[in-house]
């Protein structure tokens, strides 16, 4: 069982900009009894917790059984033996545990559990586009609804999308929603002379979105020897500045594996708090940008959900949008591995 110690060990150094990121001893005693109860409850109603890097650290360190990316926790939650299944991140992400797991109780916890890219689209888009394009394979990131993801061919993560890019046989490619990770793909096809006509939807992350290359210049600047790190879903510009690209736990592994020890991280601050944990002789530099809808999560509505979910908790997809999404996220795991 979890003690306030054990607890404030893990948070204690995390220093990452927004104050409610911040952990004194006193506080994390107060997080206790809502942790021992979920743990209760996750018992008694054979329940796992699946957090995204993120989400709030007293959920990470507090309650979560596995935690990692979108791909990474998609083939968990295909793997997982509980028989509820309790999200913490956004729902498009627990709507992937649901078509992974058709048969098992999903909860999304997140009342807020929308998503700036993922709401960018919808399945009217996608048929219009697809009429548009009769040609095209259809390639979808993990970050769409379900509804979008069953009128596609293939889903991608940010940890695979070049390699399944590079895999798919057809020329003609459609790539939604993200705009700038479909710029990055593109150069990243040209950069290996693979030949492809990749057409790109209009949608982007609101976090990635922000960062700007002169940023990276100004703490490149003021931080001789910086490693700097970036996500896929940042601008071009940003990503042909960067050390190393790619997933939230690729970042994790880049650091674990680094001698470095300064680093710039180009992506939703949940990362670098769980870095600040793990590695707290190293230095992480720049500001915080947080994701209002990963950072909705709370041990309370965790709480809530075990103990007393209401109908719109639990995650419920048509028999059609189950079986289409399915099929374009197995297609994913075929090319990827």
């Amino acid at each position: 069982m979890l003690d306030v110690d054990r607890l404030y060990e893990k948070l204690k150094n995390i220093r990452v900009g927004n104050p409610l990121c911040r952990f004194t001893r006193e506080r994390c005693e107060s997080l206790l009894p809502a942790i021992s109860r979920i743990e209760e409850l996750k018992r008694e109603r054979n329940a796992v917790i699946l957090a995204h890097n993120y989400v709030a650290p007293e959920i990470l360190y507090g309650v979560a059984d596995h935690t990692g990316d979108s791909y990474g926790l998609s083939k968990t939650a295909l793997q997982s033996g509980a028989g509820v299944i309790v999200f913490a991140a956004v729902r498009f992400m627990a709507e992937t545990a649901k078509i992974l797991n058709p048969g098992k109780t999903v909860l999304n916890p997140n009342r807020n559990g929308a998503c700036s890219l993922a709401d960018s689209i919808g399945p009217a888009d996608v048929r219009r586009l697809r009429a548009e394009f009769p040609g095209h394979t259809f390639v979808c990131y993990i970050n769409t609804s379900a509804a979008v993801k069953a009128l596609c061919d293939v889903c991608v993560t940010s940890s695979n999308v070049y390699r399944i890019l590079e895999r798919i046989e057809n020329e003609n490619v459609y790539f939604l929603p993200d705009k700038l990770m479909g710029q990055n793909a593109i150069q990243h096809l040209q950069s290996k002379g693979v030949r492809k006509n990749v057409r790109v939807y209009e949608g982007a992350c609101h976090v990635h979105e922000e960062y700007r290359p002169e940023s990276v210049d100004f703490v490149r600047a003021q931080n001789p020897g910086v490693e700097v790190l970036v996500h896929p879903e940042c601008r071009p510009a940003v990503v042909g500045k960067a050390d190393f690209t790619g997933s939230t736990t690729g970042m994790l592994d880049y650091v674990r594996r680094s001698p470095g020890q300064s680093f710039f991280l180009l992506t939703e601050c949940g990362l670098t708090g769980i870095l600040q944990s793990e590695f707290p002789e190293k230095r992480f530099v720049g500001s915080c940008t947080m994701c209002e809808y990963m950072k909705s999560n709370s041990l309370a509505d965790i709480l809530r959900v075990l103990e007393n979910p209401s109908p719109e908790d639990h995650v419920l997809l048509s028999p059609e949008i189950l079986e289409g999404a399915r099929r374009c996220v197995e297609r994913m795991f075929e090319y990827a591995e």
